[in-house]
């Protein structure tokens, strides 16, 4: 998943040994730090912005909530954690005001705090995955987009799938699944399709034969022209041209 952790706490034995037992049983995080001091944890989230931050309210030098404060004036927004004890409640309505996420009351196990920071991680890379979807999804859309317009122009032509895949800078087989994904049909049906519109665009003018319609659409045989045809329209050229159909 690739989350970094900060723990944040003046006692060792909390810090030390929520650190241990994160890096034994989570999959989660690929780096977990420690700060015993609130300076101390400012300064790491300024060098390496760990996404999840597990904060002690009371620490030397600067408390939890000056560390949220000025971590937020430089940018910087972690998912936090507040450790808090049963005094120190007011401070942790504070940080939960300046954007705590969760709040956990000392004294409180090591499986528990790692449930919640498992929960947070997933909801992160949850959103992660979303985000990445999206983004890939109108991405996708552009390259089939794309394809198409160049299928629109070039349709007559020798096209092959791998050749306007290199146009678009991306390989034949994830073109191939673009198309799917997006037309629920392959490369080169969605080619024969657009083919054989235009080829009835000729069959309703009457003027030219069969085979001289098959490769001024971009088939070099007719007998092949006629399958697909068949195929795409339940009957044959001819027929087609019999019946005088004004739709595609």
């Amino acid at each position: 998943m690739g989350l970094k952790l900060l723990i944040a706490d003046d006692e060792d034995t909390i810090r030390r040994g929520v650190s241990k037992y994160v890096q034994l049983h989570s999959d989660r995080f690929t780096q977990v730090y420690e700060a015993e001091n609130g300076q101390e944890a400012l300064d790491i989230l300024l060098k390496y912005q760990p996404e999840i931050l597990l904060l002690d309210v009371q620490m030397p030098l600067k408390n939890g909530i000056d560390v949220m404060k000025e971590a937020a004036k430089a940018g910087l927004r972690p998912v936090t954690v507040i450790l808090s004890g049963y005094d120190e409640f007011t401070y942790a309505q504070q940080a939960i005001r300046y954007g705590a996420k969760e709040y956990l009351l000392k004294p409180v196990r090591a499986t528990d705090i790692l449930a919640c920071l498992n929960k947070l991680a997933d909801e992160i890379y949850g959103a992660e995955i979303k985000e990445n979807i999206d983004s890939e999804g109108e991405q996708g859309n552009h390259f089939v987009k794309e394809a198409q317009e160049y299928i629109a122009e070039h349709y007559a032509e020798d096209i092959l799938q791998s050749e306007v895949a290199e146009k678009l800078g991306i390989s034949g087989g994830y073109l191939s699944t673009l198309f799917s994904q997006n037309l629920n049909c392959k490369f080169v049906d969605y080619l024969n399709q657009v083919r054989i519109e235009r080829a009835c665009t000729y069959l309703k003018q009457n003027f030219l034969k069969t085979y001289e319609i098959a490769y001024r659409v971009g088939f070099k045989d007719e007998k092949y022209f006629s399958k697909v045809f068949k195929k795409i329209k339940g009957m044959s050229p001819k027929e087609y041209r019999m019946k005088g159909e004004t739709s595609i």
